[in-house]
């Protein structure tokens, strides 16, 4: 995986593509690259976590909260406009929640004791991250605001939407078993609500995929978290959130400088 394109752009992850030059020069002898296939754990509660991973691409990452019963909610799905796994935090920590790896691919890994020895290079690069984490906690308020407030069918869409945006896919490599779980409701409700969107003709279902052959369709039936979340994202961190074209998310977004 180039850490540049041709014309010198970072490439790959946004929140990357978002460091001045700078800070670049101090991170970039430090990450690894990395790939791992869907379905790959990072780090279960009580883990300690070791490295901060930058989905690349398509590539997803998946929070998810471990319930006593054993079902893991997901809270956040992370893509090219960020990281997980102590971003923020100083050192190597237990972590709270379960991070497993929703669409392989590509990734840039890097040690948190090396993140750490680059944060205290630039105050830059620490301010930066410190704004991501903003915009992933409003991510994680939103979500819980929507699974009280909003249907299943409405959290169906917007999942599928999210996906989309930042993928730059037109189909998700997901189950209805999966996708059931992560939403913490039922499979039998959960195929009721997507027989109901395949006869409104906004998606098809086939073997271990669910593609959307109408996105303004699905958007229409979507609840406004997303749309919640990426003006944020663009308030806060302008340009990191995938950017959309003709409906559909576009894979690499403008690169951009950070202001701070």
């Amino acid at each position: 995986m180039d850490a540049r394109s041709p014309n010198g752009d970072l490439v790959g992850n946004n929140l990357l593509r978002a460091l001045r030059t700078e800070d670049w020069a101090i991170l970039q002898p430090m990450l690894e690259d990395w790939s791992a296939p869907t379905g790959t754990l990072l780090h279960d509660p009580g883990d300690t976590v070791r490295h901060a991973y930058f989905p690349c691409g398509s590539s997803l990452i998946s929070y998810l909260v471990v319930l006593g019963d054993g079902r893991a909610i997901e809270t956040a799905l992370i893509g090219r406009e960020g990281a997980i796994g102590g971003i923020v935090s100083h050192g190597r920590l237990p972590a709270f929640s379960r991070a497993e790896v929703q669409l392989g691919g590509s990734f840039w890994r890097i040690d948190l004791h090396d993140l750490e020895a680059a944060k205290s290079r630039s105050i830059t690069l620490r301010f930066l991250f410190a704004r991501y984490a903003d915009c992933l906690m409003a991510q994680v308020f939103q979500s819980v605001a929507c699974n009280a407030a909003h249907s299943i069918e409405q959290r169906t869409a917007k999942w599928l939407l999210a996906a989309l945006e930042r993928t730059g896919a037109t189909d998700v490599a997901l189950t209805q078993e999966q996708l059931s779980a992560m939403l913490g409701v039922g499979r039998s409700y959960l195929s009721r609500v997507i027989q109901d969107l395949k006869t409104k003709g906004v998606i098809e279902t086939r073997r271990g995929r669910i593609a959307v052959s109408h996105v303004e369709g699905l958007r229409s039936l979507a609840c406004e978290c997303n749309p919640c979340v990426s003006r944020h994202f663009d308030d806060v961190l302008k340009g990191v959130y995938p950017a959309e074209e003709n409906g559909v998310a576009a894979k690499e977004s403008t690169p951009r400088r950070s202001s701070d």
